[in-house]
Formats: structure tokens, C-alpha cells, sequence
């Protein structure tokens, strides 16, 4: 059974970030997450982590949309002239 909360060194791994770039995205509540325990130790659900990630998907489809790669046809050089 997979586990239900991960390590932000879990995060870190699956994103492929550092902890500190985990972190900053927890901190900043990008990332949501809870702190358990006495020493207040952060842990993500899988399922929070995995949503993150769709987000940040589509984020990426929207930029690539409003932002596409080269010119514009209309703004394109006419080679044959």
C-alpha cells in the first residue's frame, strides 16, 4: 500500500527539485501541506502533490498558448519577394 503523505524529500525527488525548492513551495502555499508531529515536520498528500502537478501543466499549456514558439504568420518574412 502506497503511503498517503510524503517527506518533502519525497516531493523533491518526484518533481526532481531540491528540499529547499520544496519548501519554498510549501511555504509560499503553492504546495499544500500540513505539519504533524512535535517537531512540526511538513508532510504533502499524494493527492495534493499530484494535483500541484496538473496545475502546473496547465499553467504551462495557457504560457505556451499566449506565447507561441517564432512568428506570428502575419508577421512572418515573405522570402519570395
Amino acid at each position: 500500500m502506497a503511503p498517503r503523505f510524503l517527506q518533502l524529500t519525497d516531493v523533491a525527488e518526484v518533481l526532481n527539485i531540491s528540499a529547499a525548492q520544496a519548501y519554498a513551495l510549501v511555504r509560499s502555499g503553492d504546495l499544500p501541506a500540513i505539519k504533524v508531529g512535535g517537531r512540526g515536520q511538513w508532510r504533502v498528500e499524494v493527492t495534493e502533490l499530484e494535483a500541484y502537478i496538473q496545475r502546473a501543466y496547465d499553467d504551462t499549456k495557457k504560457f505556451v498558448e499566449q506565447h507561441p514558439f517564432g512568428r506570428a504568420e502575419d508577421e512572418a518574412v515573405d522570402f519570395e519577394a
